[in-house]
């Protein structure tokens, strides 16, 4: 089974140490409904973040130290022989590294011998420390999977950590209907089907789905919506449907495609299409050319998908591929994901360790996080052997079902595989070594630009969107050092009813409120899912600089609110267009400042914009996710001038809502009875300029 990864509580609670029953992590909260996470749908790449390199610090006292090694002694008196775990704790109950040993009193003897040349990392670790923990567990095995998940959900600052762990999609195609819909599946996989995966990226599997309804003309619909049809929709006209609802095509015909469909995924692509080819070849000889290139068509989209698959191997049925590269003090670990002969992505991950850590102590540690909610190919091929590759194929084997094997190979495809994944490693490292490097110089120039203390480590940039004050909702977007960080996205749904349709002023004051309060007093029922995310990894929380969009007087305004607040260490801006909105004539505002003009080619000038850009674009988004539920709430009735009739015609000549949605003007203008004024006024219904 396939769940989605669990978030890890890391308020002070939560860093203390579980009790040993503990071992999984804690289920999540319900999402806040006044402060919703975004949905980020970037690349997996592009949303990771490098860590923040941790610190040495200088010389260790021989007074910490000495007590380290004191607390250490007195937990090995009572340490067992046996396997287990163990989990050392700072003085204020912070879990600072976990641990696993076959002998777990052997293995904290090593630390306690204060004559034992241990690396610096260790030896602040020792220092830290002022008791330890002990779980013990039957076999290493065990141990070696408890360590796993205690890292994954306690975080310690010395171990090895695993981020942006994210659950990967499936494509299902469904087993509980008689016409089997194709989709893309997150989670359990509790819903009767055939499961295909895992994919790198929700992208893989969207352009994946795509191609193969092109290939074997699938159902994408849901069930209600199927049911509902009188007549086949646009689908089924761009021939990306084989139409089963209104019985375009017959039982058996449609098990047919969907048997195609299930046997392509399972790698008997050349059977497929070998078959594929001999129906064309015989339609053609029959002079049906219309159903032989119908066959041409789904050979070409079957082709299309393996060549947007890339290198697919000839001799590798199943298999993850995990290539490491370090530079610069960090690490980059990429995975690519190959089933039933098939390349399904790629996935690059930048794990947090002390530079001190070797490629291989890295690799270890992140191959048992990574497997720890996730099922386990039959072979692993890695780029280092790492020092426990037998016990972690004996514990995945144990999980899994089924053998797994675990090695480094040396010749043949499979090095050729791993060789290709560390090609990708040190390219995906790179660039985002220079998108970090370029981040900090505009933040640099920024900080000097606009007299901050220091270059800011967390931007919030607000913007509100309503068309004359209904579905009026408000956003938040984040910028760090590493660029846009979307999976702290909020957007707000504006509530308070005493609020005058269309006063951007009290919009905003409710937004900031809402946001500020949460920050100083958060909902113990939220700490567990949000405050996680939001603090993983030490990105702050409490941003260094706000900025709106507006003049002086939006200023003053939020600098009111933050006085009501109490908050004086956050640093206000507002952006003010240009004369005609023009890009590169903007005014800076900031308090008991005389107002800023940049040079419109000025780098810090561009970087303001594209944060305002970037919230523009979210609160938009989200504002037309509110209006396309309302239009489906109120239907077409709700445009002036469009009653049953017109709405019978649009329905008939379009489908569904969603394409008439898409429609141009021109198209709208076609529809029998739909005159172009009234085309107009529909297309200017779904998509209205927002205030």
């Amino acid at each position: 089974m396939v769940h989605d990864s669990p978030d890890n509580p890391d308020d002070a609670r939560a860093r203390k140490s579980p009790p040993a029953a503990t071992a999984a992590a804690p289920s999540e909260g319900p999402t806040p409904p006044d402060l919703d996470p975004a949905a980020a749908g970037g690349d997996d790449e592009d949303d990771a973040r490098l860590p923040d390199i941790l610190e040495e610090s200088g010389a260790i006292g021989e007074e910490p130290l000495a007590s380290g090694h004191e607390a250490i002694e007195r937990a090995v008196r009572l340490a067992p022989t046996s396997p287990g775990v163990y989990r050392m704790l700072s003085a204020n109950a912070d879990v600072l590294y976990v641990g696993k040993a076959k002998n777990v009193k052997k293995r904290l003897s090593n630390y306690a011998r204060q004559s034992a040349p241990l690396p610096a990392r260790i030896l602040r670790m020792i220092a830290a420390t002022v008791t330890v923990e002990i779980v013990s567990t039957t076999t290493e095995t065990e141990a070696l999977l408890l360590e796993a998940n205690l890292i994954k959900q306690l975080r310690p600052r010395f171990n090895v950590q695993l981020r942006d762990d994210k659950s990967f999609p499936y494509i299902l195609i469904t087993g509980d209907h008689w016409a089997p819909q194709i989709l893309k599946h997150r989670g359990a996989q509790t819903r009767p089907g055939r499961y295909f995966g895992p994919f790198a990226s929700a992208g893989a599997v969207n352009r994946t789905i795509t191609a193969l309804q092109r290939a074997f003309l699938i159902r994408s619909c849901t069930d209600s919506f199927f049911e509902s049809r009188t007549r086949p929709c646009l689908l089924y006209q761009i021939r990306r449907c084989a139409g089963p609802c209104t019985r375009e095509i017959d039982f058996g015909g449609y098990a047919t495609l969907v048997r195609e469909a299930g046997d392509f995924l399972s790698g008997k692509s050349q059977a497929v299409k070998q078959e594929l080819a001999g129906e064309m070849e015989k339609a053609s000889g029959g002079l049906e050319f219309e159903r032989a290139a119908l066959y041409r068509d789904r050979l070409a989209a079957l082709s299309a998908i393996q060549s947007q698959q890339g290198i697919n191997p000839r001799t590798v049925e199943e298999a993850d591929v995990f290539a490491i590269h370090q530079e610069g003090g960090f690490s980059c670990v990429e995975v690519f994901f190959f089933r039933t002969g098939q390349n399904w992505g790629n996935r690059a991950y930048f794990p947090r360790a002390e530079k001190t850590f070797t490629p291989e102590e890295v690799l270890g540690s992140f191959l048992a996080q990574f497997y720890d909610d996730k099922p386990p190919p039959k072979t692993i091929l890695l780029s280092h052997e790492i020092e426990e590759s037998e016990l972690l194929a004996n514990a995945l084997s144990i999980k899994a079902g089924h053998k797994v094997e675990v090695i480094a190979p040396k010749r043949g495809e499979k090095k050729e595989l791993v060789t290709h994944a560390l090609t990708n490693a040190r390219e995906a490292l790179g660039r985002k070594l220079a998108d970090t490097a370029t981040q900090s110089r505009l933040l640099d120039a920024m900080a000097t630009t606009l007299s901050l203390q220091h270059a800011p480590k967390r931007i919030e940039v607000y913007d509100n969107s309503h068309i004359q004050g209904t579905n009026a909702v408000g956003a938040m977007i984040v910028a760090g050092p590493d660029g846009f960080v979307k999976n702290q996205y909020r957007k707000f749904n504006i509530k308070s009813e005493g609020i005058t349709p269309g006063d951007d002023f009290a919009m905003m004051r409710e937004v900031l409120e809402r946001r500020f309060k949460r920050l100083i007093n958060p909902p113990e029922e939220s700490t567990a899912k949000e405050n996680n995310k939001a603090k993983d990894d030490d990105f702050p929380q409490w941003p260094d600089l706000v900025i709106i969009d507006g003049g002086r007087g939006q200023l003053n305004a939020v600098r009111e609110i933050f006085a009501n607040l109490g908050l004086t260490q956050v640093s206000l801006m507002s952006v003010a267009k240009g004369p005609d909105r023009d890009a590169g004539r903007e005014t800076l505002f900031m308090p008991e400042r005389e107002a800023i003009k940049l040079e419109p080619r000025d780098p810090v000038l561009y970087f303001i914009q594209r944060l305002r850009d970037e919230a523009h674009r979210f609160v938009i988004g989200s504002h037309r996710k509110l209006r396309k539920k309302d239009i489906r709430e109120a239907g077409l009735q709700e445009i002036p001038g469009i009653g049953p009739s017109r709405k019978r015609a649009l329905l008939h000549h379009f489908g569904t809502l969603k394409e008439i949605e898409r429609a141009s003007i021109a198209d709208l203008g076609k529809v029998p009875g739909v005159s172009a004024e009234s085309a107009r006024r529909i297309f200017d219904y779904f998509h209205p300029q927002p205030g």
